[in-house]
């Protein structure tokens, strides 16, 4: 499976040691957990979440990479909770951790949950068919994977990009 995640252009795209900020699926120290999406939109879509870019004139000054990462078929665990947690704000994060600890105790490497950044049908992309189409709607996923992952192979799809400006409708924003 090919996954996506952005990222500085200035840092590798993996985290390897536990300095890593608290996100969703993680808190304080509980690191490195590397973040994917299904889909370069759903990267895109988790970056603007979270510097809480709604206007496209912001766009013009986004410069982030967008990494292919191609990651091994390993079971994976789904949470255990319920949409006002998997997609909420911050106000959330705190029982997402709780599942994520929960999931870790009982061996879990890899979960995978609905993406909270993209909105329901967000992740279709687009078709070719007399110039370009939207595609059928589908929904985004985040795929997570526990712990240092030195065995991963990513490739920079861009390293200074930004967003097209039709995704901003497609984020489920703060």
């Amino acid at each position: 499976m090919i996954a996506f995640r952005h990222g500085d252009p200035s840092v590798p795209f993996l985290w390897e040691d536990a300095s890593q900020p608290p996100a969703r699926w993680h808190g304080d120290g509980e690191g490195p957990v590397q973040y994917f999406t299904d889909t370069p939109d759903g990267a895109w879509a988790e970056f603007l979440r979270h510097e809480e870019i709604e206007d496209a004139r912001d766009l013009a000054t986004v410069r982030r990479a967008i990494w292919a990462v191609e990651l091994p078929d390993e079971p994976a665990d789904h949470p255990n909770l319920l949409d006002p947690s998997l997609l909420g704000g911050p106000s959330t994060y705190s029982d997402c951790r709780a599942e994520a600890r929960r999931l870790r105790g009982l061996g879990a490497r890899r979960l995978v949950a609905p993406s909270a950044a993209l909105t329901a049908g967000g992740a279709g992309g687009h078709r070719v068919d007399g110039g370009l189409r939207p595609a059928p709607p589908r929904d985004g996923k985040v795929i997570v994977l526990f712990g240092r992952r030195s065995d991963l192979a990513g490739w920079a799809a861009a390293s200074e990009g930004r967003p097209r400006d039709d995704l901003l409708p497609r984020v489920r924003h703060f």
